[in-house]
């Protein structure tokens, strides 16, 4: 969509565009061992968006366990396509998603990891809700 051939990872080898990336304070650890941007974190979602209804409130707290990211050098490219970072977490982005596709909604964190028989994650409720509603059109 942004026009960015072999765009892709650094956790899977070199690319011309980084558009994932080690996070800055990975960079020089050598011994991976317990040192991921791992445990519960807050990210601040925008009103108005997808994450926000899902949610219901502007302020979240989820687990992550991960050193890659969004590449900040790619945010303003990939907005001004249609995507939008709708929860961030300072210059983190935690939340993505596409405003006129039915239900897209990507995270960086693992809703997985709060969700409980009983209590689904509020990401998972509402996918599953959206594609209720859709099969029933």
């Amino acid at each position: 969509v942004c026009g960015l051939e072999g765009a892709g990872s650094t956790e899977f080898g070199e690319t011309p565009h980084p558009v994932i990336a080690i996070l800055p304070e990975q960079e020089k650890i050598r011994q991976m061992g317990a040192t991921m941007r791992l445990g519960n974190y807050p990210a601040h979602l925008l009103e108005g968006s997808l994450a926000h209804q899902i949610y219901g409130k502007t302020n979240i707290v989820e687990r992550h366990r991960h050193r890659y990211e969004v590449n900040p050098a790619y945010i303003k490219p990939i907005e001004e396509k249609g995507m939008i970072f709708s929860g961030r977490n300072g210059d983190l982005m935690e939340i993505c998603e596409i405003p006129e596709h039915p239900f897209f909604f990507g995270s960086q964190f693992h809703p997985e990891m709060k969700s409980r028989p009983g209590k689904p994650s509020p990401p998972f409720l509402a996918f599953v809700e959206s594609m209720k509603e859709r099969k029933a059109k």
